[in-house]
């Protein structure tokens, strides 16, 4: 059984909503004020409708100190990535004690050029001077570098691997084959 309010009076009405079809809108007589009104039945919210995310690519994770692996997908526009938190917005959050990884270290931007080929962008957003390196290239403030497939990343004690759209890790490949 299923309850509607009538919007004018708020009198509950319920009904069986098993014969009827999904999306389908049923209208209601409201037997207390005769204001009629249409209600849709069982039709899932934009957020519960499943979304299609595009392969934009991934990062690997690997903590130096634990030796500790994780393979956080990558999305359009800005990936905000650090240490988990409760609490935090960050959007790509890494697990990890590692009190050198800020909880806002690193942002790396997924877009694509004319040809539709993605582009990685990385820029520092530590706030606790630690930085954010590429080889031996250590990005400032206001820095933007351009990252390929392979691009080693190092955030305080841990190693980010950028995988592109396209590119698999030997590793999960071989697990996927199995």
């Amino acid at each position: 059984m299923k309850r509607v309010r009538c919007p004018k009076c708020d009198y509950d009405l319920t009904f069986d909503e098993t014969p009827y079809a999904e999306g389908q809108t049923l209208v209601f007589q409201c037997p207390q004020c005769q204001r009629q009104f249409g209600v849709r039945i069982n039709v899932p919210s934009q957020e519960q409708k499943p979304q299609e995310e595009e392969d934009c690519g991934a990062i690997i994770v690997i903590e130096n100190v634990f030796h500790y692996k994780q393979i956080l997908p990558l999305r359009m526009g800005d990936n905000v990535i650090g240490r988990y938190v409760r609490g935090t917005s960050i959007n790509t959050p890494i697990e990890t004690t590692d009190p050198s990884v800020d909880t806002t270290h690193c942002v790396i931007n997924v877009r694509r050029n004319r040809q539709g080929e993605f582009i990685y962008t990385l820029r520092d957003a530590s706030t606790d001077g630690t930085g954010t390196c590429v080889g031996t290239t250590l990005l400032r403030a206001n820095d933007r570098l351009r990252i390929d497939d392979g691009t080693i990343i190092n955030i305080g004690a841990t190693t980010l691997i950028l995988r592109a759209a396209g590119c698999e890790d030997e590793e999960t490949t071989a697990e996927s084959r199995k």
